[in-house]
């Protein structure tokens, strides 16, 4: 690695810089300059992991030196060389040229040697850091795009074929051929909610909080209507309480990911013998938080599962249903808000989700 590190030397006593050049040029490609205005040319004009200036110079100083090399050139790890004592000058470095350490004057050659490996390896790291930063910027990137096309492109011919397995219904009298339909209406179904998964997975999990004013009554309003249009829900007993006086922030795309998978949940989960369905949904909106609660009489989940039931791909039941997703995003959601969510269900009685999410103004 010795060979890649560029070192550039500032100081205005010429036989420092012969002496630090005759010294460390075979384990470091060494620049030298006599003054500050020749030291911030080389630093424009070259490629320099590590800088090294004399506090004292003349027109110039070290610290001074590294304040205007920061402000076109931040990257290359600094170095300053004292041979005073002086604290001020010592507290300005810190503030304005971001000096990584000091050395005395005279300078051991040991010690300036493992300085600058040290400092060369911060530079090399922060480099490699500052690469994967745009890789990951730049994956981002195509993820939203990626969401874009499933969003689209995906569910634009999808909901191509079910329109025209409908109006293909209307005009068949053969019930037989009426059947094939009606199993093509099904799969594109199904494929239709793992494509509304996988976009609430991607919303909950992968895209920063955008922070809106919320009205629980709209939202409850909206996601239970696009419930009724899509399940069957008729024969569950339905309990909504809004208590919700106060503005409240937060993010809404996150929110309705929240209640969709708790109450697709409680939908899906409920007990095949209960003579009376049952579910309950209460928000309570104060100045600082909002307390969701959703309560079921389903099948509940058994306690073994409690600790695991948000994990991914977990399902707390033999039933063939779901994705193993939901509760993985809700939680995800929860928590990216700044929020907690609880558990309470006992197997076969039924199951209470409370979620508490600060107000996010």
């Amino acid at each position: 690695m010795n060979d890649k590190i560029h070192v550039l030397y500032i100081d205005d006593e010429d036989n420092n810089l012969k002496s630090f050049r005759a010294t460390l040029r075979k384990d470091f490609k060494i620049f030298t300059a006599i003054d500050a205005d020749e030291g911030l040319r080389i630093a424009r004009e070259e490629e320099v992991h590590v800088v090294i200036a004399d506090q004292r110079m003349p027109g110039m100083t070290g610290t001074e030196f590294f304040e205007e090399l920061v402000k076109f050139n931040p990257d290359p790890i600094r170095i300053l060389l004292t041979g005073y004592s002086d604290i001020a000058s010592v507290i300005d470095a810190i503030n304005k040229g971001e000096v990584y350490r000091f050395i005395d004057k005279p300078w051991n050659i040991e010690q300036i040697k493992n300085s600058i490996k040290n400092a060369a390896d911060i530079f090399f790291m922060r480099r490699e850091l500052k690469e994967k930063n745009l890789k990951l910027k730049k994956l981002h990137s195509e993820m939203n795009q990626f969401v874009y096309s499933l969003s689209h492109e995906l569910r634009g011919p999808l909901m191509s074929i079910s329109g025209v397995s409908k109006l293909a219904k209307m005009e068949l009298k053969d019930p037989e051929a009426a059947e094939y339909f009606d199993m093509i209406d099904s799969a594109t179904g199904k494929l239709d909610d793992f494509i509304y998964k996988m976009l609430d997975f991607y919303r909950s999990t992968k895209i920063d909080n955008k922070i809106t004013k919320i009205n629980f009554n709209d939202i409850v309003d909206q996601q239970l209507a696009a419930y009724s249009a899509k399940f069957d829900i008729d024969h569950i007993h339905i309990d909504i309480q809004i208590n919700q006086e106060n503005s409240f922030s937060s993010d809404d795309a996150k929110i309705r990911v929240i209640l969709n998978n708790l109450f697709g949940n409680s939908v899906q989960f409920q007990r095949v013998d209960q003579i009376e369905k049952r579910i309950s949904l209460r928000v309570d909106v104060t100045e600082s938080e909002a307390v969701i609660v959703l309560e079921d009489n389903g099948i509940g989940i058994e306690e073994k599962h409690h600790a695991d039931v948000f994990n991914l791909f977990t399902r707390a039941t033999q039933r063939n249903v779901g994705t193993g997703l939901g509760l993985y995003m809700v939680k995800e959601a929860v928590e990216q808000m700044g929020g907690k969510i609880d558990l309470e269900s006992v197997f076969g009685s039924g199951t209470t989700f409370k979620v508490t999410l600060p107000n996010m103004k």
